[in-house]
């Protein structure tokens, strides 16, 4: 044994465990999360964990009313979602076909050709509302809206894609958007059906129970396949949550206290205000009351009083309005004077607002609004006071990823199973060719269908100083004419095309090119540009 480890034992059994009051040992020093859970944070903090799907099951009617219900009587929260729908749909989100065109046998350029065929095609059906949409009132942008306005409300989108030709239309394909509450609520255990959902062994939905009205208007219940036999979708159910979890729930539901709070700080603060434009006036007087008044009178004149009808209260009222009527001075119609009866003090009340502290705590809880709503404050509520260039230019950056976020997981996984179907009706029918016919596409569904979808770019707070970052990075090589228009939410095909026509059309005119503006806004021959130059 070593020298240390002897002198360890001998200071152990030397020192005896330290004892509290009455020979009790004391608890041994530890260090845990949390404080081990004591203290006045952690003592009565423990809150269930459960499962995802029953905390979104048993919440879910509740919390899509409640946001329903502020977005009908609360004005900044129906705006502010309004701002949020224009920001990631806009008036639609745009498809670019990116057919991998190697897997099905096409070269580059055929598959470029087909692409633009494609997404000329699909743009006809998407701008009519009598071919997209089975109800024949909204266009596909205007249903894409309507899908992610239904997804800040509810945590989900669900939609339909049944089979309707009608004689005038030219496609079958449908999309028929449904309310998120026709979905059943109901769980089945034996039946693998969880909040509507059916699924098989391995969670994968394969059909759902949905709610439609009967011709008396009463709730029936049904069930749906969600694919037909060849895979195409016949419902279309998004929503994000975590692993485990068949629902959606609102992503303004951590929000729904925080409204609440700001409408009442409005309502209270607005009664505030009120009630400090009233004022009480009230007379204090040393006067006995009408007993001891009675008990001042003789007995001959309380029965005086008593055969008259009149209380010594009213008698001691008469007197002193007897007494006012002969002293008031009146100086005109803005102001009077009057001296008091004897022993009598006129006071004046006025309400005192506790706090001032409106605008601060208002923005405050605002801006929880904006956060939870993927939106700056300035966007959410059109306040840009305080606001700089590079703080807006620093804001909107880090909020346009969730946008960002938001078309690709959640509008994107909602276009593309009706542009899937859209495109096999359209090659089925023989409109597009296809490597292999109909049999080639079902094949290689994937690999033909493969697309983006691209909204609107991100605002900028300057277009004069992101133009000239364009262009430095364009110089420096890292950056080519496709990210810039990528960038600009143009397709560099698109642009490339125009360009060509407008120089075609500028000689058949014989107008002159265009001159190409340098970095420092002049001509190639500015000051600026020529400095750089000799520079270089």
């Amino acid at each position: 044994m070593s020298v240390i480890a002897k002198l360890k034992d001998l200071l152990t059994e030397a020192l005896p465990p330290a004892a509290g009051p009455e020979g009790m040992s004391l608890p041994r020093p530890a260090g845990k999360y949390m404080r081990g859970g004591r203290g006045v944070t952690f003592a009565g903090w423990k809150p269930a964990l459960r499962e995802a799907q029953d905390d979104i099951g048993d919440a879910w009617d509740d919390a899509a009313a409640r946001v329903n219900d502020l977005l009908h009587n609360s004005g900044w929260l129906a705006g502010a979602l309004e701002q949020c729908v224009a920001n990631t749909v806009g008036t639609g989100l745009q498809l670019k076909a990116l057919p991998e065109n190697e897997t099905f046998g096409m070269t580059p350029a055929q598959a470029s050709d087909w692409a633009k065929t494609v997404e000329r095609r699909f743009e006809l059906w998407a701008c009519n509302a009598q071919e997209c949409d089975i109800q024949g009132l909204r266009t596909f942008g205007q249903m894409q809206a309507a899908a992610f306005r239904s997804w800040l409300v509810t945590g989900e989108i669900l939609a339909e894609l049944p089979w309707r030709k009608r004689p005038w239309n030219r496609y079958g394909t449908k999309v028929r958007l449904l309310p998120p509450h026709r979905l059943s609520r109901k769980t089945e255990s034996m039946r693998r059906l969880i909040n509507g959902v059916y699924t098989d062994a391995d969670g994968m939905p394969v059909g759902y129970r949905a709610i439609r009205k009967d011709l008396f208007r009463h709730d029936a219940e049904y069930d749906v396949r969600a694919r037909d036999r060849a895979g195409r979708p016949r419902v279309i159910h998004i929503f994000e949550g975590a692993p485990g979890t068949h629902r959606g729930i609102s992503p303004l539901v951590p929000a729904l206290q925080v409204a609440r709070q700001f409408d009442q700080l409005a309502d209270a603060t607005l009664m505030a205000a009120i009630v400090q434009t009233l004022f009480a006036v009230t007379i204090t007087s040393d006067e006995p009351t009408e007993q001891v008044l009675q008990g001042l009178l003789t007995p001959q004149e309380q029965a005086q009083m008593s055969a008259q009808g009149i209380s010594p209260m009213e008698a001691y009222i008469e007197m002193v309005a007897g007494y006012y009527d002969g002293s008031t001075l009146d100086v005109g119609i803005n102001g009077r004077l009057a001296h008091l009866f004897p022993g009598q003090e006129l006071k004046f009340h006025t309400s005192n607002h506790p706090s001032s502290e409106y605008a601060a705590f208002s923005m405050h809880l605002l801006r929880e609004l904006a956060r939870c709503l993927g939106l700056t404050y300035e966007s959410a509520t059109g306040d840009n006071v305080g606001a700089t260039y590079s703080s807006l230019q620093a804001a909107t950056t880090e909020i346009f990823a969730i946008t960002k976020a938001r078309r690709r997981n959640i509008m994107a996984p909602f276009c593309q199973p009706i542009y899937e179907a859209w495109l096999e009706e359209e090659i089925e029918a023989g409109g597009l060719p296809f490597p292999g016919g109909i049999a080639g596409f079902l094949a290689n569904r994937t690999a033909a269908c493969r697309a983006e979808w691209r909204g609107d770019p991100r605002p900028q707070a300057d277009d004069l100083k992101k133009a000239k970052a364009h262009e430095v990075w364009k110089r420096l090589g890292v950056m080519s004419d496709a990210m810039i228009c990528t960038d600009l939410g143009a397709d560099v095909d698109d642009v490339y095309q125009q360009l060509a026509q407008e120089q075609a059309l500028r000689a058949e005119y014989g107008l002159p090119e265009p001159q190409i503006m340098g970095a420092q806004g002049g001509g190639p021959s500015s000051a600026g540009d020529t400095s750089d130059e000799a520079e270089e």
